[in-house]
């Protein structure tokens, strides 16, 4: 497939990296194609990345994210998976951050809203982005959970996890869940901060 990542960061890299390791064609969006960040990358604007994708990744920083949406243009997006990394993160009083959205609303909800007619799916925001892809602990493979509205996209991200070598995702339900999967992704933060390590995940266990 096409992958048009939003985004040059870390999160942006580190699955941008597994895409290419599993066969797909990747081009990063940014506002400055033409910036020493986005010069080692495969870069082009937003609108250009948007409209390239198949599938698109939202990979910024929760503060970028509104505007990164509206340069890339929620029509060129229309109709396609979007795999939505970010978690709504205010630094405002950290570290660690607080979550800006939460209980009633969430980043999930947001972004959907502000692409109505894409297939938005929560995926990959409760994990670093070391271990996004072939996530191999000395106690096993962590879980992925995500969210969404549209069976069918997720589907296509839970195939992209798998080659990526997730096991089977973690279906939480519409894209509303993400609620929980946000404050899931504080508890790795926390943890992350008052610990100063950073190489955690979750596993749900069964019995």
């Amino acid at each position: 497939m096409k992958i048009g990542i939003l985004g040059t960061g870390d999160v942006a890299r580190a699955l941008a990296k597994g895409f290419a390791l599993t066969g797909h064609e990747v081009k990063f969006g940014t506002r400055d194609p033409s910036s020493e960040k986005a010069k080692p990358l495969s870069a082009v604007t937003f609108a250009d990345a948007a409209a390239f994708a198949d599938v698109a990744v939202l990979a910024t920083l929760w503060a970028g994210t509104e505007n990164a949406i509206r340069l890339a243009g929620p029509d060129r997006l229309s109709g396609k998976v979007v795999i939505d990394t970010t978690n709504a993160l205010d630094f405002s009083q950290g570290p660690p951050p607080r979550l800006a959205l939460g209980h009633t609303d969430s980043a999930g909800e947001q972004v959907q809203r502000w692409l109505p007619k894409a297939r938005v799916v929560k995926a990959f925001n409760i994990v670093g982005n070391a271990f996004m892809v072939q996530p191999k602990f000395p106690d096993g493979v962590p879980d992925m959970f995500l969210c969404g509205n549209d069976a069918a996209a997720k589907q296509t991200v839970g195939d992209i996890c798998a080659a990526f070598g997730w096991p089977p995702v973690i279906d939480l339900g519409g894209i509303e869940m993400s609620r929980y999967l946000e404050p899931l992704a504080m508890i790795w933060i926390v943890y992350g901060f008052k610990t100063n390590t950073w190489s955690h995940a979750f596993k749900l266990l069964r019995k």
